[in-house]
């Protein structure tokens, strides 16, 4: 089976692939320096609770926005899975064209999203990523990644907040009953969650314009659960993209290993 993760600076998001089916997924928090083995060890303790081993493993697809992780990946697939992975980086053969001033900037999880939403629906089409930033990706109709917008992320404006603003606190990401909060939670959580789907809106309407088309739009990520029902724009919730465009892109390069 192929093992799919994908490391943000927040969070590792990690799948396992039965042929073009997800069979188990995991969200864990991202560990900055950790070391192959650390990784290894981590990596058996998701696999077990499932259970399942390494020997389920057979071929290992990665990305990661953490620079100093990418090796640990690369290492521990070699060392305690017994194949080398497939790291998608600039160089890889994705068959995404990247129609931008510097497309080696542009980051491989960025990249899957917009290989799956493209397998999905065809262009165009705008991802929405929520993580640690919020992504904003357009592809064309002719199928090419165009640029985007990237945005604090919510989780990250609302513990700063509550942080820099001595009589606020930290709260539950969730939709108050009202967008007038009566109290100091509710309007704290009515500027996090309905401010953010203002914000999704905002920009996606003037994507779309943009575009000259009407995409399909896609959220992901952690929170898109969250605050994408409030959104009026969006118009598919797809938690698991970044690992889907992952398989497609390990799939493309020839399937590294084997699953």
């Amino acid at each position: 089976m192929l093992l799919a993760i994908d490391v943000g600076n927040t969070q590792t998001v990690v799948g396992l692939y039965d042929g073009d089916r997800l069979v188990e997924h995991w969200r864990t928090a991202s560990v900055r320096g950790q070391t192959a083995d650390e990784l290894a060890v981590a990596l058996r303790g998701l696999l077990a609770v499932r259970g399942r081993g390494f020997g389920d493993v057979t071929a290992t697809v990665a990305s990661s926005g953490v620079p100093q992780l990418a090796e640990a990946l690369r290492q521990a697939a070699s060392v305690h899975l017994g194949h080398e992975a497939l790291i998608v980086g600039p160089a890889t053969d994705t068959g995404l064209e990247l129609r931008v001033e510097n497309p080696p900037e542009v980051g491989s999880d960025r990249i899957a999203n917009c290989v799956a939403a493209l397998s999905l629906a065809g262009g165009p089409l705008v991802v929405v990523d929520f993580g640690t930033a919020i992504n904003f990706d357009a592809v064309s109709a002719d199928g090419a990644f165009l640029g985007g917008a990237i945005a604090p992320g919510l989780q990250v404006a609302v513990e700063a907040l509550g942080e820099r603003a001595a009589r606020l606190f930290q709260i539950e990401l969730r939709a108050p009953d009202r967008a007038i909060g009566r109290t100091t939670a509710e309007n704290m959580q009515s500027g996090a969650i309905f401010g953010y789907a203002g914000l999704v809106d905002g920009l996606v309407r003037r994507f779309a314009a943009e575009l000259g088309g009407d995409p399909t739009v896609f959220a992901t990520g952690g929170l898109a659960a969250v605050v994408a029902p409030h959104c009026e724009t969006v118009d598919r919730v797809e938690p698991w993209l970044t690992l889907e465009g992952l398989r497609l892109i390990w799939q493309r390069a020839g399937g590294i290993g084997r699953a």
